[in-house]
């Protein structure tokens, strides 16, 4: 093997960067730049003469517990039904950097389907490996970079493959990895989940968020961790605008922007901004990267997207109808609503329904409200604002799901027809429903009876692990083949319950001493109570309060065992 050769291995690739003998030669190979005549050391991003096994990616501090709901393949049936496309069942799914698992653990053990993933961070992909062996769903989730997975021999064929996020922070090297392996092993017919910050939404804010960047790495004390380094950036940024820079001048939401981002998670802020890369991508070159695997654009996972009258005017709706090119139309439409963060479905062999087929597929979909009634607010925001949801269809609508059992959209067209509701309406209504939250896509039955077993083990541990932590959000549900959200206070609940702690008081001081031992106080309208016997008090009335209105909807979901 020559020295060009052997350069050009995945693992002299992973290393990143050379130090070369003086008058060095440089060439590239396929895209990674090698200096060479003799190749003396390679070095870290940081010169410490130690391979960079992070490649510039945050790794001192651990990832959010987030669970994204659009990871969960039974949810994308109606955004492609609702966009006249055929959707894939998904047998076989796999997540690229999963962080903690959260979200791939979930939809293994509350589906039938087989799941894969990586997570480079071992810490990681330690916790999310603990996750699986508690449930027994058989998710196979490894701690190896893109490169080594991508090329595992072991693989099956996906019908779903799913990245959140982690597109917009990865090099163009590992991208390159990504592209190729969905060619290789996306199943014709399969469907790519993906989501990225984009332009042109980022392109006024992009100078600010490379001065956080750069900040961090010229000025901060790399010994002193990330944290300090992300709140030293904050405030230096801020005191820069306060300066009058013409920079804040020109872009008032900068300040704005800036004053949310303090107010933010570090763990989440130093994952998100503070990468060594950090590209927000414009659709057409997204499109460009998925072009060589045969995928083209199916439907924006994010379902308010689908509702155009809360997004655009008459008129913006009016020119891009105008606009033939389905491609070109999303790059017109995001600078329409000045696209910040794109989540979106590609599929691999595009297929459109007739009008007839369309009809009947939405039909037999099933959804179930997995929230109480009384929370569900007649509100939405859009890009264009908030808007009022008409009582007229809502109210009849969520009538006849407040019995949190599942229903098929053809009992509830034909019931709603009966009140002057056409059928298109009420698509559009779950469509909106789905989108905040308040209603999920249903399995089938053979499945949700299926999974029930993995989704109680994984529930188990996860209401285990609220007497310690509140970082996990959700339970998984065999209903919806997903999460559903509950805080650290339902888990605890549903924790005495298992232990057979009866009784509002006693289910009450469990509660109470479980959040005492991690220094959590009781709160009232986001503020602490002022005494032991007010926070056990209020507690009391909390637990039957969930007896009366959650529980029974926690048990039609399947979340208790």
């Amino acid at each position: 093997m020559g020295l060009r050769e052997s350069l050009n291995t995945p693992a002299f690739r992973r290393r990143g960067f050379f130090s070369c003998m003086e008058n060095a030669r440089c060439f590239s190979d396929n895209g990674v730049k090698f200096c060479c005549y003799y190749v003396s050391f390679f070095f870290d991003m940081h010169g410490d003469g130690m391979a960079d096994w992070t490649e510039g990616y945050v790794a001192d501090i651990a990832y959010t517990h987030g669970y994204y709901s659009e990871l969960n393949p039974e949810r994308l049936k109606l955004a492609f039904l609702a966009a006249g496309h055929v959707f894939p069942t998904a047998g076989a799914a796999c997540e690229l950097g999963f962080g903690q698992g959260v979200s791939a653990n979930v939809h293994a053990a509350a589906s039938m389907t087989q799941w894969f993933g990586t997570d480079f961070n071992p810490a990681q992909a330690g916790y999310a490996q603990e996750l699986a062996a508690a449930s027994g769903a058989g998710a196979r989730l490894f701690d190896e970079a893109f490169e080594a997975f991508c090329n595992r021999p072991d693989l099956p064929d996906f019908d779903f493959i799913g990245l959140h996020g982690i597109w917009s922070w990865i090099s163009d090297a590992n991208r390159a990895v990504i592209a190729d392996f969905v060619r290789r092993k996306l199943k014709v017919g399969g469907v790519l989940y993906i989501s990225y910050n984009t332009q042109p939404g980022w392109a006024a804010l992009t100078p600010l968020r490379d001065l956080l960047t750069e900040h961090a790495q010229v000025m901060g004390s790399p010994g002193a961790g990330i944290v300090p380094r992300i709140d030293a950036a904050l405030e230096f940024a801020d005191k820069l605008l306060a300066s009058g820079a013409k920079y804040g001048r020109a872009n008032p939401q900068a300040a704005q922007r800036l004053a949310g981002l303090k107010t933010q998670n570090r763990n989440y802020l130093a994952h998100e901004y503070f990468n060594r890369d950090w590209v927000p991508m414009s659709f057409s070159k997204m499109n460009g990267w998925l072009a060589d695997a045969k995928l083209s654009f199916a439907a924006s996972a994010a379902y308010l997207d689908h509702v155009s009258q809360i997004n655009l005017s008459s008129e913006q709706q009016d020119l891009l109808r105008q606009v033939p090119d389905r491609m070109f139309r999303e790059t017109v439409r995001d600078l329409m609503v000045n696209q910040q963060f794109r989540k979106d479905y590609w599929v691999r062999g595009l297929r459109t329904l007739t009008t007839v087929e369309q009809g009947e597929a939405l039909r037999r979909l099933r959804f179930v409200l997995v929230v109480p009634r009384s929370k569900v607010t007649l509100k939405v925001s859009g890009a264009i604002g908030e808007a009022d949801m008409q009582e007229r269809i809502y109210g009849p609508l969520l009538a006849r799901l407040a019995d949190h059992a599942p229903h098929s959209l053809a009992e509830l067209g034909d019931a709603l027809k009966e009140d002057g509701i056409d059928f298109g309406a009420v698509v559009q209504a779950l469509l909106i429903l789905v989108g905040k939250s308040a209603v999920e896509p249903v399995q089938d039955e053979a499945v949700i009876e299926a999974a029930a077993p993995a989704s109680a083990r994984l529930n188990r541990k996860l209401c285990e692990q609220a007497a310690f932590s509140g970082a996990v959000t959700v339970l998984a549900s065999p209903v919806t083949g997903g999460g559903v959200g509950l805080g650290r206070i339902e888990k605890l609940y549903l924790l005495a319950r298992s232990r057979g702690i009866d009784g509002p008081g006693d289910r009450a001081r469990f509660i109470v001493d479980a959040l005492g031992r991690t220094g959590q106080r009781i709160s009232s309208d986001g503020k602490p109570l002022e005494s032991p016997e007010a926070e056990f008090e209020h507690t009391v009335s909390m637990v039957a309060d969930m007896e009366k209105n959650l529980l029974p909807i926690m048990e039609k979901l399947r979340l208790t065992w």
